[in-house]
């Protein structure tokens, strides 16, 4: 008997035991066009079930082939092109080995490029945009296992970025680079949130890359980690860099893990000590087990001008979050045009919670968590655990009619449709 197949965080057994291991695009192609119903693994650090079939799942570590460096003609900026099973810590150890760098990158580098853009995965920084922001061209095998390359400013380049996995199978993705950078992370723990609330897009805006972790009960924040650019450069957005010492926070003089009491013996190194920016935008190391590795993760994407009012309305429930919650990441994302990005066309302050692995407890108090930032129209992230329904995400999410259609144009059979889209997508 074939062995049940789990996603990362072991939440969430998938529905077939049916895994195919394709080791080139012609017999991905092979297996789509032949396949009543097929979705793509990457690294399976979706939490819900967006990757799911009944039918066949293709897993696409084995689509990695050689990283290729070109140059924009349009542009003539340094672009990169990676196998969609190539990682951002593969793909970013290359770079940086060659002088480049990716603008920004996730909490981990664990993830699949391909699998962290269809997503709509993003880091930290109030100017810097998702890690589908930066992408020139893809291709993607569509359900007639013909593949089709898009590139920025074709009429559906947008529509498919940030696609779920409904429109296809991505099996390649080019970006932009820009000169590689190195990167210092500063830690202040213990800030109250009465100096920090008036301070609030100052704080952000404080290096490259801010985040601020907490559980939302209590009168401090927990720890707030700034990057910072040794040569300057800044996502935050200009002006003076705010003192949180200042304002009552206490910088750390120990390395610590984003969860109170966790060994920080995998998180990116702390303390002011510089390093290549491949090696301190994500807050964990690429050569350890990221996070813990069993938990359940949500996160909800409000406009950034919404994050003071949003962080008091989980505030006001924070009795409820807390017993469940390992810490909750407060991050900013510049405005994208992926149709499906939960940053489309605004700003966005996004709120990630990392739950216990208690799945009836956590579904039950995400609606408390979901009403209390409706008033800001949330947007759930697309690989993690909400539930919202169909009416509710076309309410937030503008495009999504405009995208079900496109889905129907491209696969009119359904073959890539599974539970999570007919829930959504079709609902």
């Amino acid at each position: 008997m074939t062995a049940e197949l789990h996603n990362w965080a072991g939440n969430l057994t998938y529905a077939t035991t049916d895994l195919r291991h394709p080791a080139t695009v012609e017999e991905l192609c092979e297996i789509v066009a032949g396949s009543v119903r097929v979705k793509a693994l990457g690294s399976r650090h979706s939490f819900n079930d967006s990757a799911d079939t009944t039918g066949t799942l293709v897993a696409l570590d084995r689509l990695q082939g050689e990283i290729e460096l070109d140059t924009d003609p349009g542009t003539g900026a340094r672009i990169v092109s990676v196998g969609a099973g190539v990682t951002h810590a593969r793909l970013g150890a290359y770079l940086e080995a060659r002088g480049l760098a990716l603008h920004n990158l996730a909490s981990l580098p664990h993830i699949s490029v391909a699998g962290a853009i269809q997503t709509g995965t993003h880091g930290s920084g109030v100017n810097l945009g998702s890690l589908a922001a930066k992408v020139t061209a893809f291709d993607i095998v569509r359900a007639s296992g013909v593949v089709e390359t898009l590139r920025r400013g074709d009429d559906r380049f947008e529509a498919s970025l940030v696609g779920i996995g409904a429109l296809g199978i991505v099996t390649n993705v080019t970006l932009e680079t820009e000169p590689s950078f190195q990167i210092v992370q500063h830690v202040h723990e213990d800030l109250p949130w009465a100096a920090a609330l008036p301070h609030w897009a100052d704080i952000m805006a404080g290096g490259y890359s801010v985040s601020v972790f907490t559980t939302f009960v209590g009168e401090n924040t927990q720890q707030i980690l700034t990057k910072r650019r040794v040569d300057g450069g800044r996502g935050g957005g200009g002006g003076a860099t705010i003192d949180l010492a200042a304002l009552g926070g206490r910088e750390a003089g120990v390395a610590v893990h984003p969860f109170k009491g966790a060994a920080a013996s995998n998180v990116t190194e702390q303390l002011r000590v510089a390093g290549p920016w491949n090696e301190r935008l994500p807050h964990f190391r690429s050569d350890f087990q990221p996070s813990l590795g069993t938990e359940i993760q949500s996160e909800y994407l409000v406009p950034i001008d919404n994050a003071v009012p949003a962080i008091e309305a989980l505030r006001a429930i924070g009795h409820l979050i807390q017993p469940l919650l390992y810490v909750a990441e407060l991050r900013t994302v510049a405005a994208d045009a992926g149709w499906l990005s939960p940053s489309y066309a605004r700003d966005s302050f996004a709120v990630h919670f990392t739950w216990h692995q208690r799945h009836p407890e956590v579904l039950a108090v995400l609606p408390h968590v979901e009403r209390a930032l409706a008033p800001f129209n949330a947007r759930p992230h697309w690989g993690k655990v909400a539930t919202l329904t169909g009416v509710e995400l076309r309410r937030v999410y503008p495009r999504l009619d405009a995208f079900a259609l496109e889905t129907l144009r491209v696969d009119p059979q359904r073959r890539f449709a599974n539970a999570f889209l007919e829930r959504t997508l079709f609902a």
